[in-house]
């Protein structure tokens, strides 16, 4: 069962994504670290559910993801990340299809996720077992969403379920599934964002590659990043 969990319309923290620069302008003595905000460039709600947990959604659209492990993957040519799909109430069902999907990389750049024939091309079982013991619950979405399907882009090669290059979305459903994609020259610290083109518009969730240092700078001042972000969107910045 999905667990329904309904979010406050208020953006809170996106603390860890923000974390772009912290550490170049760590402040002297107990002052906090200034923060800037991840710009999306689209018209959207973002918030933190926990240190590798983001959700983004509009009038449309909703999309949450989680990218523990994917944040220990820096260097590497291919990753994952688990993440859920729904409509907002009201939306009629939507054909999401693969090719609606892709990631922005910090360089500006934007790739396309791979078909499940060219993910089969590597065996990622290593990566796909440290799965089972590094990660979040991702499972946050609307009070309308009472059911769960399956977010099936890819036949995992430790299962025997089939991929496939659709799935139906509706208000109702959260759609659970793992993406993959390969990056040239391998996986980078940096800004992140998650592309899903729904039938009206555009969502795009953020996510940070962080370094060890950021790491230590968001857990030193959590509370005083956290506020920031928080005056800074009730500001409308």
């Amino acid at each position: 069962m999905v667990r329904r969990q309904l979010l406050s319309p208020i953006v809170i923290g996106l603390a860890l994504s923000a974390l772009a620069g912290a550490s170049t302008t760590h402040s002297q003595g107990n002052q906090a670290p200034k923060v800037p905000i991840p710009n999306p460039g689209v018209d959207q709600i973002m918030t933190l559910e926990d240190a590798y947990v983001r959700v983004a959604y509009n009038n449309e659209g909703y999309v949450t993801l989680g990218y523990r492990l994917a944040n220990t993957l820096v260097g590497k040519e291919w990753i994952f990340i688990e993440t859920g799909m729904t409509l907002r109430s009201g939306r009629p069902n939507y054909t999401l299809k693969r090719s609606a999907i892709s990631l922005s990389l910090p360089d500006g750049s934007s790739i396309p996720m791979p078909t499940d024939g060219e993910y089969k091309q590597v065996d990622l079982r290593g990566i796909e077992r440290q799965s089972t013991v590094v990660r979040d619950s991702i499972n946050y979405f609307p009070p309308t969403v009472r059911d769960a399907c399956r977010l099936g882009f890819f036949s995992e090669m430790s299962s025997r379920t089939v991929a496939f290059d659709e799935v139906e979305l509706s208000p109702t459903r959260g759609c659970l599934g793992r993406l993959y994609f390969k990056i040239p020259d391998g996986l980078k610290y940096g800004q992140h964002f998650l592309n899903v083109k729904f039938q009206d518009s555009l969502v795009r969730a953020p996510f940070r590659i962080v370094t060890k240092e950021e790491e230590k700078i968001l857990s030193k001042n959590w509370k005083d990043i956290r506020k920031q972000v928080q005056e800074a969107f009730k500001k409308g910045g």
